[in-house]
């Protein structure tokens, strides 16, 4: 089998690498398993969620897929309050530059829906396979298959099989801690504020969220230490609620009023991660490429900063057949 443009990874970054380059007329296949994305519930929200800055929503809008999102599951961020040692505070408003918004929430699950839908309006072709081994102009599969290519991308995760089976030079460091998320009920209106506690024990972050039935609700992101972090992920769930709860209203200083766990808490290792983005015939983007720790909420919107750039040069570049 034969591609034009193989994009390995059907994520956020893989689908917009996808559909951004089918946009600008370049033939482009997918390759990845696909995902099965259950009904949007009320009141149920992605346990991931991504802070979409000014640039990656205009991206977005470009592709066609920002006004297919549901606005009932978009939250404005309107305003930042940053804590930090003593009496330290930093407060941001929107307004202050001129704009309604410094960002939006916004779930994993809600991007990809529509960014499925639009592949397959497209009529993206897509090999629902792995890739597993890597030679200059060819990639094989483990289904077996071999698939010739002009150009290979990897939008295919931290763990990126491409990157491993094109031997791409790869560098990792672990910062100490691990990130814990979990959504929860607020006492207190949020009024759009994105909330964050620089601590001796990591950077709490509370994210606004859509009001439920239950009213105010916030995402919460906080990179703990690995040791305290694993204690309490080993907990029976109603103790682990209890406790999380008790530091977060110390840690918090009950900003929100009492939060409440509405959701199953999570938690992955933070990394510093850094690839050789390019090679003969190969392009890294996302996580794929870097990865840096969440505080900041760049690291989806650093990689649709790769698909933007990239596509850019592949629809550009000079014809030389």
């Amino acid at each position: 089998m034969t591609a034009q443009i193989l994009v390995c990874g059907a994520g956020i970054v893989g689908l917009s690498t996808a559909l951004a380059l089918a946009r600008r007329q370049q033939r482009v296949t997918l390759l990845a398993p696909r995902a099965q994305l259950a009904p949007a519930e009320p009141d149920v929200y992605h346990p991931r969620v991504y802070a979409i800055s000014p640039a990656s929503q205009r991206f977005l809008a470009q592709l066609g897929i920002w006004d297919a999102i549901p606005e009932a599951r978009l939250t404005p961020v309107r305003g930042m309050e940053i804590y930090g040692d003593g009496d330290g505070r930093v407060e941001l408003k929107a307004w202050q530059a001129a704009h309604e918004q410094l960002a939006w929430i916004v779930e994993s699950g809600e991007i990809e829906r529509v960014l499925l839908q639009a592949v397959r309006m497209f009529g993206i072709p897509w090999i629902e396979a792995r890739a597993t081994g890597w030679r200059p102009g060819e990639i094989e599969t483990d289904a077996g298959q071999r698939i010739a290519a002009e150009l290979f991308i990897g939008a295919d995760g931290a763990a990126s099989p491409l990157r491993t089976a094109a031997g791409l030079k790869h560098e990792a460091r672990s910062y100490g801690d691990i990130g814990l998320v979990v959504h929860l009920d607020a006492e207190l209106p949020h009024h759009g504020a994105a909330l964050q506690w620089f601590r001796d024990d990591g950077v709490l972050a509370l994210l606004p969220l859509p009001d439920t039935r239950d009213g105010s609700q916030v995402s919460m992101v906080w990179s703990m230490r690995e040791a305290q972090a694993r204690e309490l992920l080993a907990l029976p769930a109603e103790e682990q609620a209890a406790q999380l709860e008790r530091r977060l209203q110390e840690a918090s200083q009950q900003r929100l009023g009492r939060l409440r766990v509405r959701s199953r808490l999570h938690g992955f290792p933070l990394t510093l991660e850094q690839s050789q983005p390019v090679a003969p015939g190969i392009a890294l983007v996302g996580d794929a490429a870097h990865r840096l720790h969440p505080l900041a909420g760049q690291g989806l919107n650093m990689g649709l900063g790769d698909v933007e750039a990239l596509a850019r040069v592949i629809a550009g570049r000079e014809p030389y057949r």
